[in-house]
Formats: C-alpha cells, sequence, structure tokens
C-alpha cells in the first residue's frame, strides 16, 4: 500500500533570481518613438530591485528631460512587470546623472541603422562632474542609412523626433534621421 507523499511548498524564489526575471521582461519594452529599440537596447532602463516583499522598484533616465515617450514606458514597464506576476511595481525616473547615447547598446546601433536611422557615431567621454576629458568627436558627415553614402547633409537639427536629425543623402537622394550624439 502507497503512503501519500505530503506536498511540499516550493521554495521562495530568490532576490537575484526575481531581478533577473524582471529584468529580462523589462528588457522586451520598446521605445514607442522608435520601436524596433527596447528599453534596454537604449540605455534608458537603468536599474531594477526587488524587495523582501515582493515588490519591485525600477530606475529609468529618459535620452532627454522633456522626452514626451516616458509617461508610456514607465506605463509599459510596470505592465511587463504585473505579467511577471509582481503587483507592487514602482517605476522612479532619474535625470542624473544625464542620459547620454554611450549607453546605447552596439544590438541598439545596429537595429537603428537597419531600421534607417543613422546610429549615433563615437562615444562621448565625460567625468562625473561634466567636464569632456578627452577630444569630443566632431563628424564630417553621417552615412547614409540606405547606401552607405558619406555624401550627406543635414537639412533639419531636428528630424521626427527631438532626439534625431533630418538627413539627405546626395548618393541615392533619400532623406533619413540620424540619432543624435549626446
Amino acid at each position: 500500500m502507497s503512503r501519500p507523499v505530503p506536498a511540499v511548498a516550493p521554495a521562495p524564489e530568490r532576490r537575484e533570481d526575481a531581478e533577473a526575471r524582471v529584468r529580462a521582461a523589462l528588457a522586451t519594452v520598446c521605445d514607442p518613438e522608435i520601436p524596433v529599440l527596447t528599453v534596454e537596447d537604449l540605455g534608458v532602463l537603468r536599474d531594477v530591485r526587488v524587495g523582501e516583499d515582493g515588490s519591485v522598484e525600477v530606475t529609468v533616465t529618459p535620452t532627454y528631460s522633456g522626452c514626451p515617450a516616458m509617461d508610456v514606458i514607465r506605463s509599459e514597464v510596470e505592465a511587463a512587470a504585473r505579467r511577471e506576476g509582481f503587483t507592487d511595481v514602482r517605476v522612479t525616473t532619474v535625470l542624473s546623472p544625464a542620459w547620454t547615447t554611450d549607453w546605447m547598446s552596439d544590438v541598439g546601433r545596429r537595429k537603428l541603422a537597419e531600421y534607417g536611422i543613422a546610429p549615433p557615431t563615437g562615444r562621448a567621454a565625460a567625468s562625473g562632474a561634466g567636464v569632456v576629458t578627452q577630444p569630443v568627436h566632431v563628424p564630417l558627415s553621417v552615412r547614409c542609412p540606405q547606401c552607405g553614402s558619406l555624401d550627406t547633409r543635414e537639412v533639419s537639427r531636428f528630424g521626427s523626433t527631438a532626439c534625431k536629425a533630418l538627413y539627405t543623402c546626395r548618393g541615392c537622394l533619400e532623406p533619413f534621421d540620424s540619432f543624435k550624439v549626446l
């Protein structure tokens, strides 16, 4: 005769595992203005903490302080964490240090180019005080994401969003956005 096996409660999830699970879910949240980029690609997702009580605190930094996409990003981040089973989710926006294109991943830069937006070139180098500690890279031209030509010109410092500039290619005659280096 077999004896019933007593039910054993599953071991509680380690905080590190919960944070990794939340971060993986949040890494799928897309930027509403450039839907091929995730908040992780952009470097907007700064930190994820899961408390002992299961609460989630997410820290984000907008690409610039007046970014109109932040309300949508905040809502999508909260929804992604809730889909993972976390009910107490807080999203905190931090403006300092200010976001820089250095925080954009190489994958994000590649996605921008494939989408038809010239990615920011070079890497800014600034100290914590905001003082440039090495020469500033001044691009002489922006490579066309359509044909690869360097024979391009800036049409407008502001493109479809404030974080992009509008260019045109003299080679293929196509207009394109270029993500600004910040």
